[in-house]
């Protein structure tokens, strides 16, 4: 059970803009490389500087409950690893390398397979942003000095998105997954989603270092 995604949940009744991304593709091979391509600016405005990447992995770049890379994606995988080199990139799953993964034998074999590091961490997200800024901060390679350098991809708003919120961070939302969900929690999510964009609200603004 994911009781810190349950608790958070009770955040959107404060501040329901929390689950909004600040850009959704319809699946993984539809990322921009690099991702501050979605936020390009014209000529003499601030741009937006996404220095490192975390990756969600069921149903974002894999099947779900398996550590590999799904084959269609392979290509777009290792363009990001390019252009995010070493810590730059990190996954960050609510699976491998939590409690529900004791030994860490997932996390492992994950790590094995796509050659990027999984974060170790006990709480899950939303609740483990502390633990992914603390990590991507000490890095010595990633560069990061403010949440508003750092980019969240995922499948899930009540999750990956809303820990990039929680965070200060930027919300990349792969609407259309490996496999389609039909679950409870999905349809409410996008539900709530498609409510909140229609009602006019909008997603918290990552405040930038420098201002």
């Amino acid at each position: 059970m994911n009781v810190s995604g349950t608790l958070s949940f009770f955040r959107l009744f404060r501040d329901p803009s929390l689950c909004l991304p600040h850009h959704t593709v319809s699946t993984f091979n539809h990322l921009p490389i690099p991702l501050s391509r979605a936020f390009a600016k014209a000529d003499g405005e601030k741009k937006v500087d996404i220095r490192a990447v975390v990756l969600d992995k069921d149903n974002c770049f894999a099947v779900p409950k398996e550590n590999e890379v799904y084959k269609p994606y392979t290509e777009r995988f290792e363009e990001l690893r390019k252009a995010y080199p070493g810590s730059r990139l990190l996954i960050v799953s609510n699976s491998a390398g939590t409690l529900s993964d004791p030994t860490g034998a997932e996390a492992d074999l994950l790590e094995k397979n796509t050659g990027v590091e999984v974060l170790r961490h006990n709480t899950k997200k939303p609740g483990c942003h502390p633990d992914v800024l603390s990590y991507l901060r000490n890095a010595p390679d990633t560069g990061v000095t403010h949440p508003s350098q750092v980019a969240i991809v995922g499948d899930r708003l009540f999750t990956d998105v809303m820990m990039a919120n929680m965070m200060g961070s930027y919300g990349f939302w792969i609407r259309d997954g490996v496999v389609e969900e039909k679950g409870i929690f999905v349809r409410l999510e996008r539900s709530l989603a498609s409510f909140l964009t229609r009602r006019g609200y909008v997603p918290p603004s990552p405040q930038s270092q420098f201002e």
